[in-house]
Order: structure tokens, then sequence, then C-alpha cells
């Protein structure tokens, strides 16, 4: 099995980039499934239905969110009817949508779930025993499982890559918008990755127009934040899963730009 996971989509210059590359992408590695984290898709906030709708007409199968899942209220009206999209398991009982889902594809059940970290972060519901409890009801569907987890520290990422070594297929880490150069394969099996990156505007500073960003480090004042344009990138990973065991043979990271 074959996967790409696409790092934070970002706005306009995201979703642009992911129509841009993700057809060749997805012919160049030969990719089964595509799953995306979308949770900055609507113009850096939160997602909507048109644009959930939009990125899957480019070829994603499924998102995952983070800790903007709630910007777009409107998430809250069709996230429990969409089985493509799940927001953090962590978050209380009883918040709309669901924390893991399945994609069906060659014969085959892929399990996703989603977890935030609490670093810096809402203090949700610990994602460490969480994350062993629903890893244990997907594990009665499929042994194939992808783990996206939203989280700010390296350390909790790192943490919990070792901790759950060999209990899934993969933990790829999203929410800092800069990939990481640590995408290996545990010894137990599971690959892993601090940070995807991000998917949206290259000369920018997570997304932002950079001069916003740095006259707010300049000066310690409020300001609104706005995309940068410019050239487009997009960071993701290629997955390469043992369909019987569940285990990671390869992980790979991807970054390709393009003028606009």
């Amino acid at each position: 099995m074959r996967i790409l996971f696409i790092g934070d989509i970002v706005g306009k210059p995201g979703r642009e980039a992911v129509k841009r590359f993700l057809k060749p992408l997805q012919e160049e590695y030969n990719v089964d499934v595509t799953i995306a984290n979308a949770e900055n898709a609507a113009a850096g906030k939160g997602l909507t239905k048109e644009i959930a709708e939009e990125l899957y007409k480019y070829g994603i199968q499924f998102l995952t969110m983070g800790n903007h899942v709630w910007d777009q209220r409107e998430i809250m009206t069709f996230i429990d009817h969409e089985p493509r999209l799940i927001r953090p398991a962590n978050y209380p009982a009883g918040a709309p949508g669901q924390g893991y889902g399945f994609i069906r594809v060659l014969g085959r059940k892929i399990g996703v779930l989603n977890l935030s970290g609490r670093i810096f972060l809402p203090p949700l519901e610990d994602p460490f025993s969480g994350a062993i409890r629903w890893i244990n009801q997907i594990k009665q569907e499929t042994p194939i499982i992808i783990l996206d987890f939203h989280a700010e520290a390296t350390s909790e990422k790192v943490a919990l890559g070792w901790f759950l070594d060999g209990k899934v297929s993969a933990v790829v880490g999203t929410h800092t918008h800069i990939q990481t150069a640590d995408a290996r394969v545990l010894p137990q099996g599971t690959a892993y990755i601090t940070d995807v990156g991000m998917t949206g505007p290259r000369d920018s500073v997570l997304g932002v127009k950079k001069e916003i960003i740095i006259n707010r480090f300049l000066t310690q004042l409020p300001a609104k934040f706005e995309l940068a344009g410019g050239p487009i990138q997009i960071n993701a990973v290629i997955l390469d899963i043992d369909d019987e065991s569940g285990k990671a043979r390869q992980i790979e990271g991807i970054q390709q730009f393009a003028e606009v």
C-alpha cells in the first residue's frame, strides 16, 4: 500500500498547489491513497464544505484537521455526515464529528486517526493514553493505521512516535508548517516524521505575509494576518506500508514548488 500524506493546506495558495502538484505526484509514485491535513484550507482558518469538495475533486480521499477545526462554524453542520473528514479524537465527548475513520482501497481498509497535542495548545484529553484506546478500536477493522498528530512541541511528537512504535503504521506530525528532516521507520515498524510541512505560499512565514510577521516581532503589536502570494509549494510524505502486517517499509519526504 502506498499512501501520500499532504501537510497542512493553507488557503487558496495551498489549494492551488494541490491542484497543480497532486496528480503528477500520484502518477509518479503510483499512489493508492491520498490523505491531507485541511485545518487551514479556508483562508488559513478552518474548512468549509465547498472547499472540502474542491479538495476531493483534486484527488484527495480523506481529510484530517487540528486546533482550527471549528474556525469556520459551518463545519458543525456537515462534519457529522462526512465520513471522509475527521477531527482530533481527543476533543471532549459530544464534540461534532469523529476522531477516526476508514478508507477502502484495493480490497483493503485503512484506518486514519487524528490527535491533538497539549503543549502550547488547548488542554484536550491525553493523546497518549487515548491513542491506545482508539488504536485498539481501529485494529478490530484493519492493521493499517495512519495517525496525524497535530501538535506544536517536537518533544511531544517524538515521544508519541516512540510510544506507538509497532502499534500503528505511521505517526506523521502536522501543525508547525515546516517539514522536518527526521523521516524514518522506527525499529518496530512505524514510519515517523515530526512535521510533514506546509502546502501553500512558499515565500511566507508559515503561510502569512512575511512583512506582517516580521513587524509583529519587531513591535510586539497585534496585526491582522494575511496569506502571502507568490510561489506555491507542496510538502508531503510517501508511506510504503505492508498490506498484511500494517508495518511501514519506507517513508520519504516530498517538497516541490512552482511560480504562480
